[in-house]
């Protein structure tokens, strides 16, 4: 009798860990739809997780700046995204954990703080359809049942701590780790990390160049991340002469964090009755909106013509600062920036002059030249 109760409740176990899991597994059990651009597509631009194994925290959303599509693997990436870039909040989707469909985020019912273990966060936050969904699971895994709003709240007031635990796990062992693998099996001068904007075209293209043999997704995760977040960094950090932009400074125009771009930092500064001030920008493109009409985007009444003393942009192939007044600028390439087509800046002309051939720009054209109508019209799709 005793035996036949030990494999009777056995087998209730093992129908729990199939429902939901004993500890609950977030890997997509059907086949995951994936719907961001091609290049990179399988993995999270934010911290290049693998979607299909954060399918069930995971989340779709449009950005404001572009309307581009982007997919995260958490809450906590998502919250990044709208700080950085600006989210449209009825856009959101997110998985049901249930029926693994995406659904309206503000439709939904989350279960935060249960036992289930966060990802990329101390605390999970679930989402369900029906509030039965959600009552079912807090039976077998506790929490609180929770709306969008207050959830999407949580996320953002734990950001700061989130990102705080996750760092020093990542200091302990996942960039040795990284570090380690990509010394012993990748083909280091080919992997360039300032060649990319997101952490997930970096991984799409070690794995489509095999610029490492072939690694495991905790592995290839590990690489990643130490050349994204530590490799990208300390080489850019040795170049003597380089743009230099502090952690806190936002572009006035797009308001991304600049120091995440620094191959296309550029710079302007301002002085007016010993009033020194400068702003930061992720290209030269943003950097020329402001110079044509910084009002537009903010109370920035220093930032006239006649008050500007330097101008520092980031030459594409030495990584130093360079007067952006004496530059030479190479339009309409096959090289985009964080907002897409650049001038991209070059000390020399005979520079200009190779890259424009080798990635098929249509122009070279220096500052004095530039006129508004063309900055603008490098964000159309031509």
């Amino acid at each position: 009798m005793l035996k036949k109760k030990f494999f009777l409740g056995l087998l209730m176990l093992i129908v729990g860990t199939v429902v939901y899991g004993v500890s609950f597994s977030k890997n997509a059990t059907v086949e995951p739809l994936l719907v961001q651009a091609e290049v990179g597509k399988k993995w999270c631009p934010v911290c290049g997780m693998k979607i299909e194994d954060y399918y069930k925290t995971s989340y779709i959303a449009k950005l404001q700046m572009n309307g581009s599509i982007r997919q995260y693997c958490s809450m906590r990436c998502l919250v990044v995204d709208m700080q950085e870039y600006g989210i449209d909040e009825k856009s959101i989707k997110v998985l049901d954990v249930k029926n693994q469909e995406y659904i309206q985020a503000k439709n939904a019912y989350f279960v935060v703080d249960s036992k289930v273990a966060g990802t990329m966060s101390k605390s999970s936050k679930l989402a369900f359809k029906t509030k039965k969904d959600a009552q079912e699971f807090t039976k077998k895994y506790k929490g609180k049942i929770v709306s969008f709003d207050v959830a999407l709240k949580m996320g953002k007031d734990s950001l700061k701590k989130d990102d705080s635990m996750t760092l020093k796990k990542k200091i302990k062992k996942t960039y040795p780790r990284g570090k380690r693998i990509f010394e012993k099996v990748c083909q280091q001068e080919l992997i360039d990390p300032t060649n990319y904007i997101e952490i997930n075209e970096l991984k799409q293209n070690i794995v489509d160049k095999k610029l490492c043999k072939s690694l495991k997704e905790k592995d290839l995760q590990a690489v990643a991340l130490y050349v994204w977040e530590v490799k990208r960094f300390g080489d850019l950090g040795s170049i003597e002469g380089k743009v230099e932009v502090q952690e806190d400074e936002k572009c006035p125009v797009c308001g991304m964090f600049t120091y995440k771009y620094p191959r296309w930092a550029a710079q302007i500064f301002y002085e007016e009755n010993e009033v020194k001030k400068h702003w930061s920008f992720d290209g030269v493109k943003d950097l020329m909106k402001f110079y044509f009409d910084p009002l537009r985007w903010g109370d920035y009444k220093i930032a006239k013509q006649e008050n500007i003393t330097k101008i520092l942009v980031t030459d594409y192939y030495s990584q130093k600062g360079i007067d952006g007044t004496k530059a030479y600028y190479v339009i309409r390439s096959d090289v985009y920036g964080p907002m897409g087509h650049e001038f991209i800046p070059f000390e020399s002309l005979e520079d200009a002059k190779v890259f424009k051939k080798d990635h098929f720009g249509k122009k070279i054209i220096e500052f004095k030249d530039i006129e508004e109508y063309q900055v603008y019209k490098l964000d159309e799709n031509e």
